[in-house]
C-alpha cells in the first residue's frame, strides 16, 4: 500500500467516529425537540452535515486510491447513513491498516533474508 492510499484511508478512517457521534446526537436532539422545549437541532444538524460531507469526499478518495470493490465501497458508504456506523467502519478500517502494515513489514523481512543468503557463483558442470 503506498502512502497515499494509506492517508486517504486514515482520514476516512478519522471522520468516521465523528461522523457517527454527531448522528447520534442529532437523533438525541430531533426527540428533544419533539418531547421539550429545547431546540439544537438547526446547529446539530448544520455540525452533523458538514462531517458527512467530509466523510462522502474522504470516502470518495479513500474508495478511489484503494480500488476497493463494489461491495466494499457500499458497505463504507453504508456506515455513513446508518446511526452507529462510523464506529464500525473505524474498527474495520483500522484492522485493514493493521493487516497491511503486518504485510509490509512481512515483505520487508523477506526481502532482508533473500539480500543476507550467501550467493554462490559457481556453476556445476
Amino acid at each position: 500500500m503506498d502512502l497515499k492510499t494509506a492517508s486517504a484511508l486514515r482520514r476516512l478512517r478519522l471522520i468516521s467516529v465523528p461522523e457517527a457521534v454527531s448522528f447520534l446526537v442529532l437523533l438525541v436532539c430531533s426527540v428533544l425537540k419533539r418531547t421539550t422545549e429545547f431546540n439544537a437541532v438547526p446547529v446539530m444538524g448544520a455540525v452533523h452535515g458538514v462531517l458527512f460531507v467530509l466523510y462522502v469526499l474522504f470516502w470518495l478518495d479513500a474508495w478511489n486510491r484503494a480500488k476497493w470493490p463494489l461491495g466494499r465501497a457500499a458497505l463504507y458508504f453504508l456506515c455513513a447513513v446508518l446511526p452507529a456506523g462510523g464506529f464500525y467502519a473505524d474498527r474495520r478500517l483500522r484492522r485493514e491498516a493493521e493487516a497491511s502494515v503486518i504485510a509490509a513489514r512481512a515483505r520487508a523481512e523477506q526481502a532482508k533474508q533473500a539480500a543476507e543468503r550467501p550467493r554462490t557463483g559457481t556453476v556445476d558442470a
